[in-house]
């Protein structure tokens, strides 16, 4: 038959108690020693009895050195935990400020947008209202020197073209002088009558004896009249 389960609640009696105590102890101490050997752990045990009596174990590692480092793991784990409930704290308290301030910036907006006046005290009336004149004054102060901006570009532009439009000016007068004086040129180098040809030309002479001695000279001017006629004609008709 085998042994029924035990339930876990103080032992009354004293003596039951004690070897119940001196059974697990050692079982206890075995299984610690068995898990640092099979799972190459670091084990410290610590076990106070009930008149106060000190058992403990620890692995080839001294007790001080594993109560050492579980103190720094301990105090790391406080600090966390602190750490976050700080940043936890401090976006509460970021939260709540940032709500306050967006409230207050859309019940101004509405202020200024002549909404929610009802709850407004004359002295905050007169605050807003001296608020909007001053803005009202400096949205005229930057309107006035955009203008103002604004034409001294469009004057500075026309002066740049009233110079574009003097120099081509200037470019189109020397180009219409160039091209009277070229013209001049060709029309006196067309028109013009070369006398050198009529230079060059013998004059014709008439020898006729007898009695037409003095007839000779008024023929012969006839005759040169004749020869001298179609040579102005085609002369003329080249041009």
């Amino acid at each position: 038959m085998g042994r029924g389960r035990v339930q876990l609640k103080r032992i009354e009696n004293k003596i039951n108690r004690q070897v119940t105590f001196s059974k697990r102890k050692a079982g206890l101490l075995k299984k610690a020693h068995e898990i640092s050997v099979l799972c190459d752990a670091e084990v410290a045990l610590i076990v106070f009895s009930q008149k106060g009596k000190l058992f403990e174990y620890a692995t080839d590692s001294c007790m001080e050195k594993i109560l050492e480092r579980h103190e720094r793991y301990a105090y790391a784990e406080r600090q966390l935990v602190e750490k976050e409930s700080e940043i936890q704290g401090n976006w509460t308290i970021e939260y709540t400020r940032l709500k306050a301030k967006i409230d207050l910036l859309q019940r101004n907006h509405r202020n200024y947008t002549g909404e929610d006046l009802a709850s407004m005290s004359l002295k905050e009336l007169q605050r807003l209202e001296q608020q909007l004149d001053t803005a009202l004054k400096n949205i005229r102060t930057r309107r006035n020197q955009l203008m103002y901006e604004a034409i001294s570009e469009l004057q500075k532009q026309e002066k740049g073209i009233k110079e574009q439009n003097n120099m081509l000016e200037k470019k189109i007068k020397e180009k219409e002088k160039a091209t009277v004086q070229q013209v001049a040129q060709w029309e006196q180098s067309n028109y013009r009558v070369d006398t050198s040809f009529l230079q060059q030309q013998p004059l014709p002479t008439l020898n006729i004896g007898g009695n037409y001695h003095q007839e000779a000279p008024e023929l012969g001017r006839n005759e040169l009249d004749l020869t001298l006629e179609p040579l102005y004609s085609s002369h003329l008709r080249c041009f």
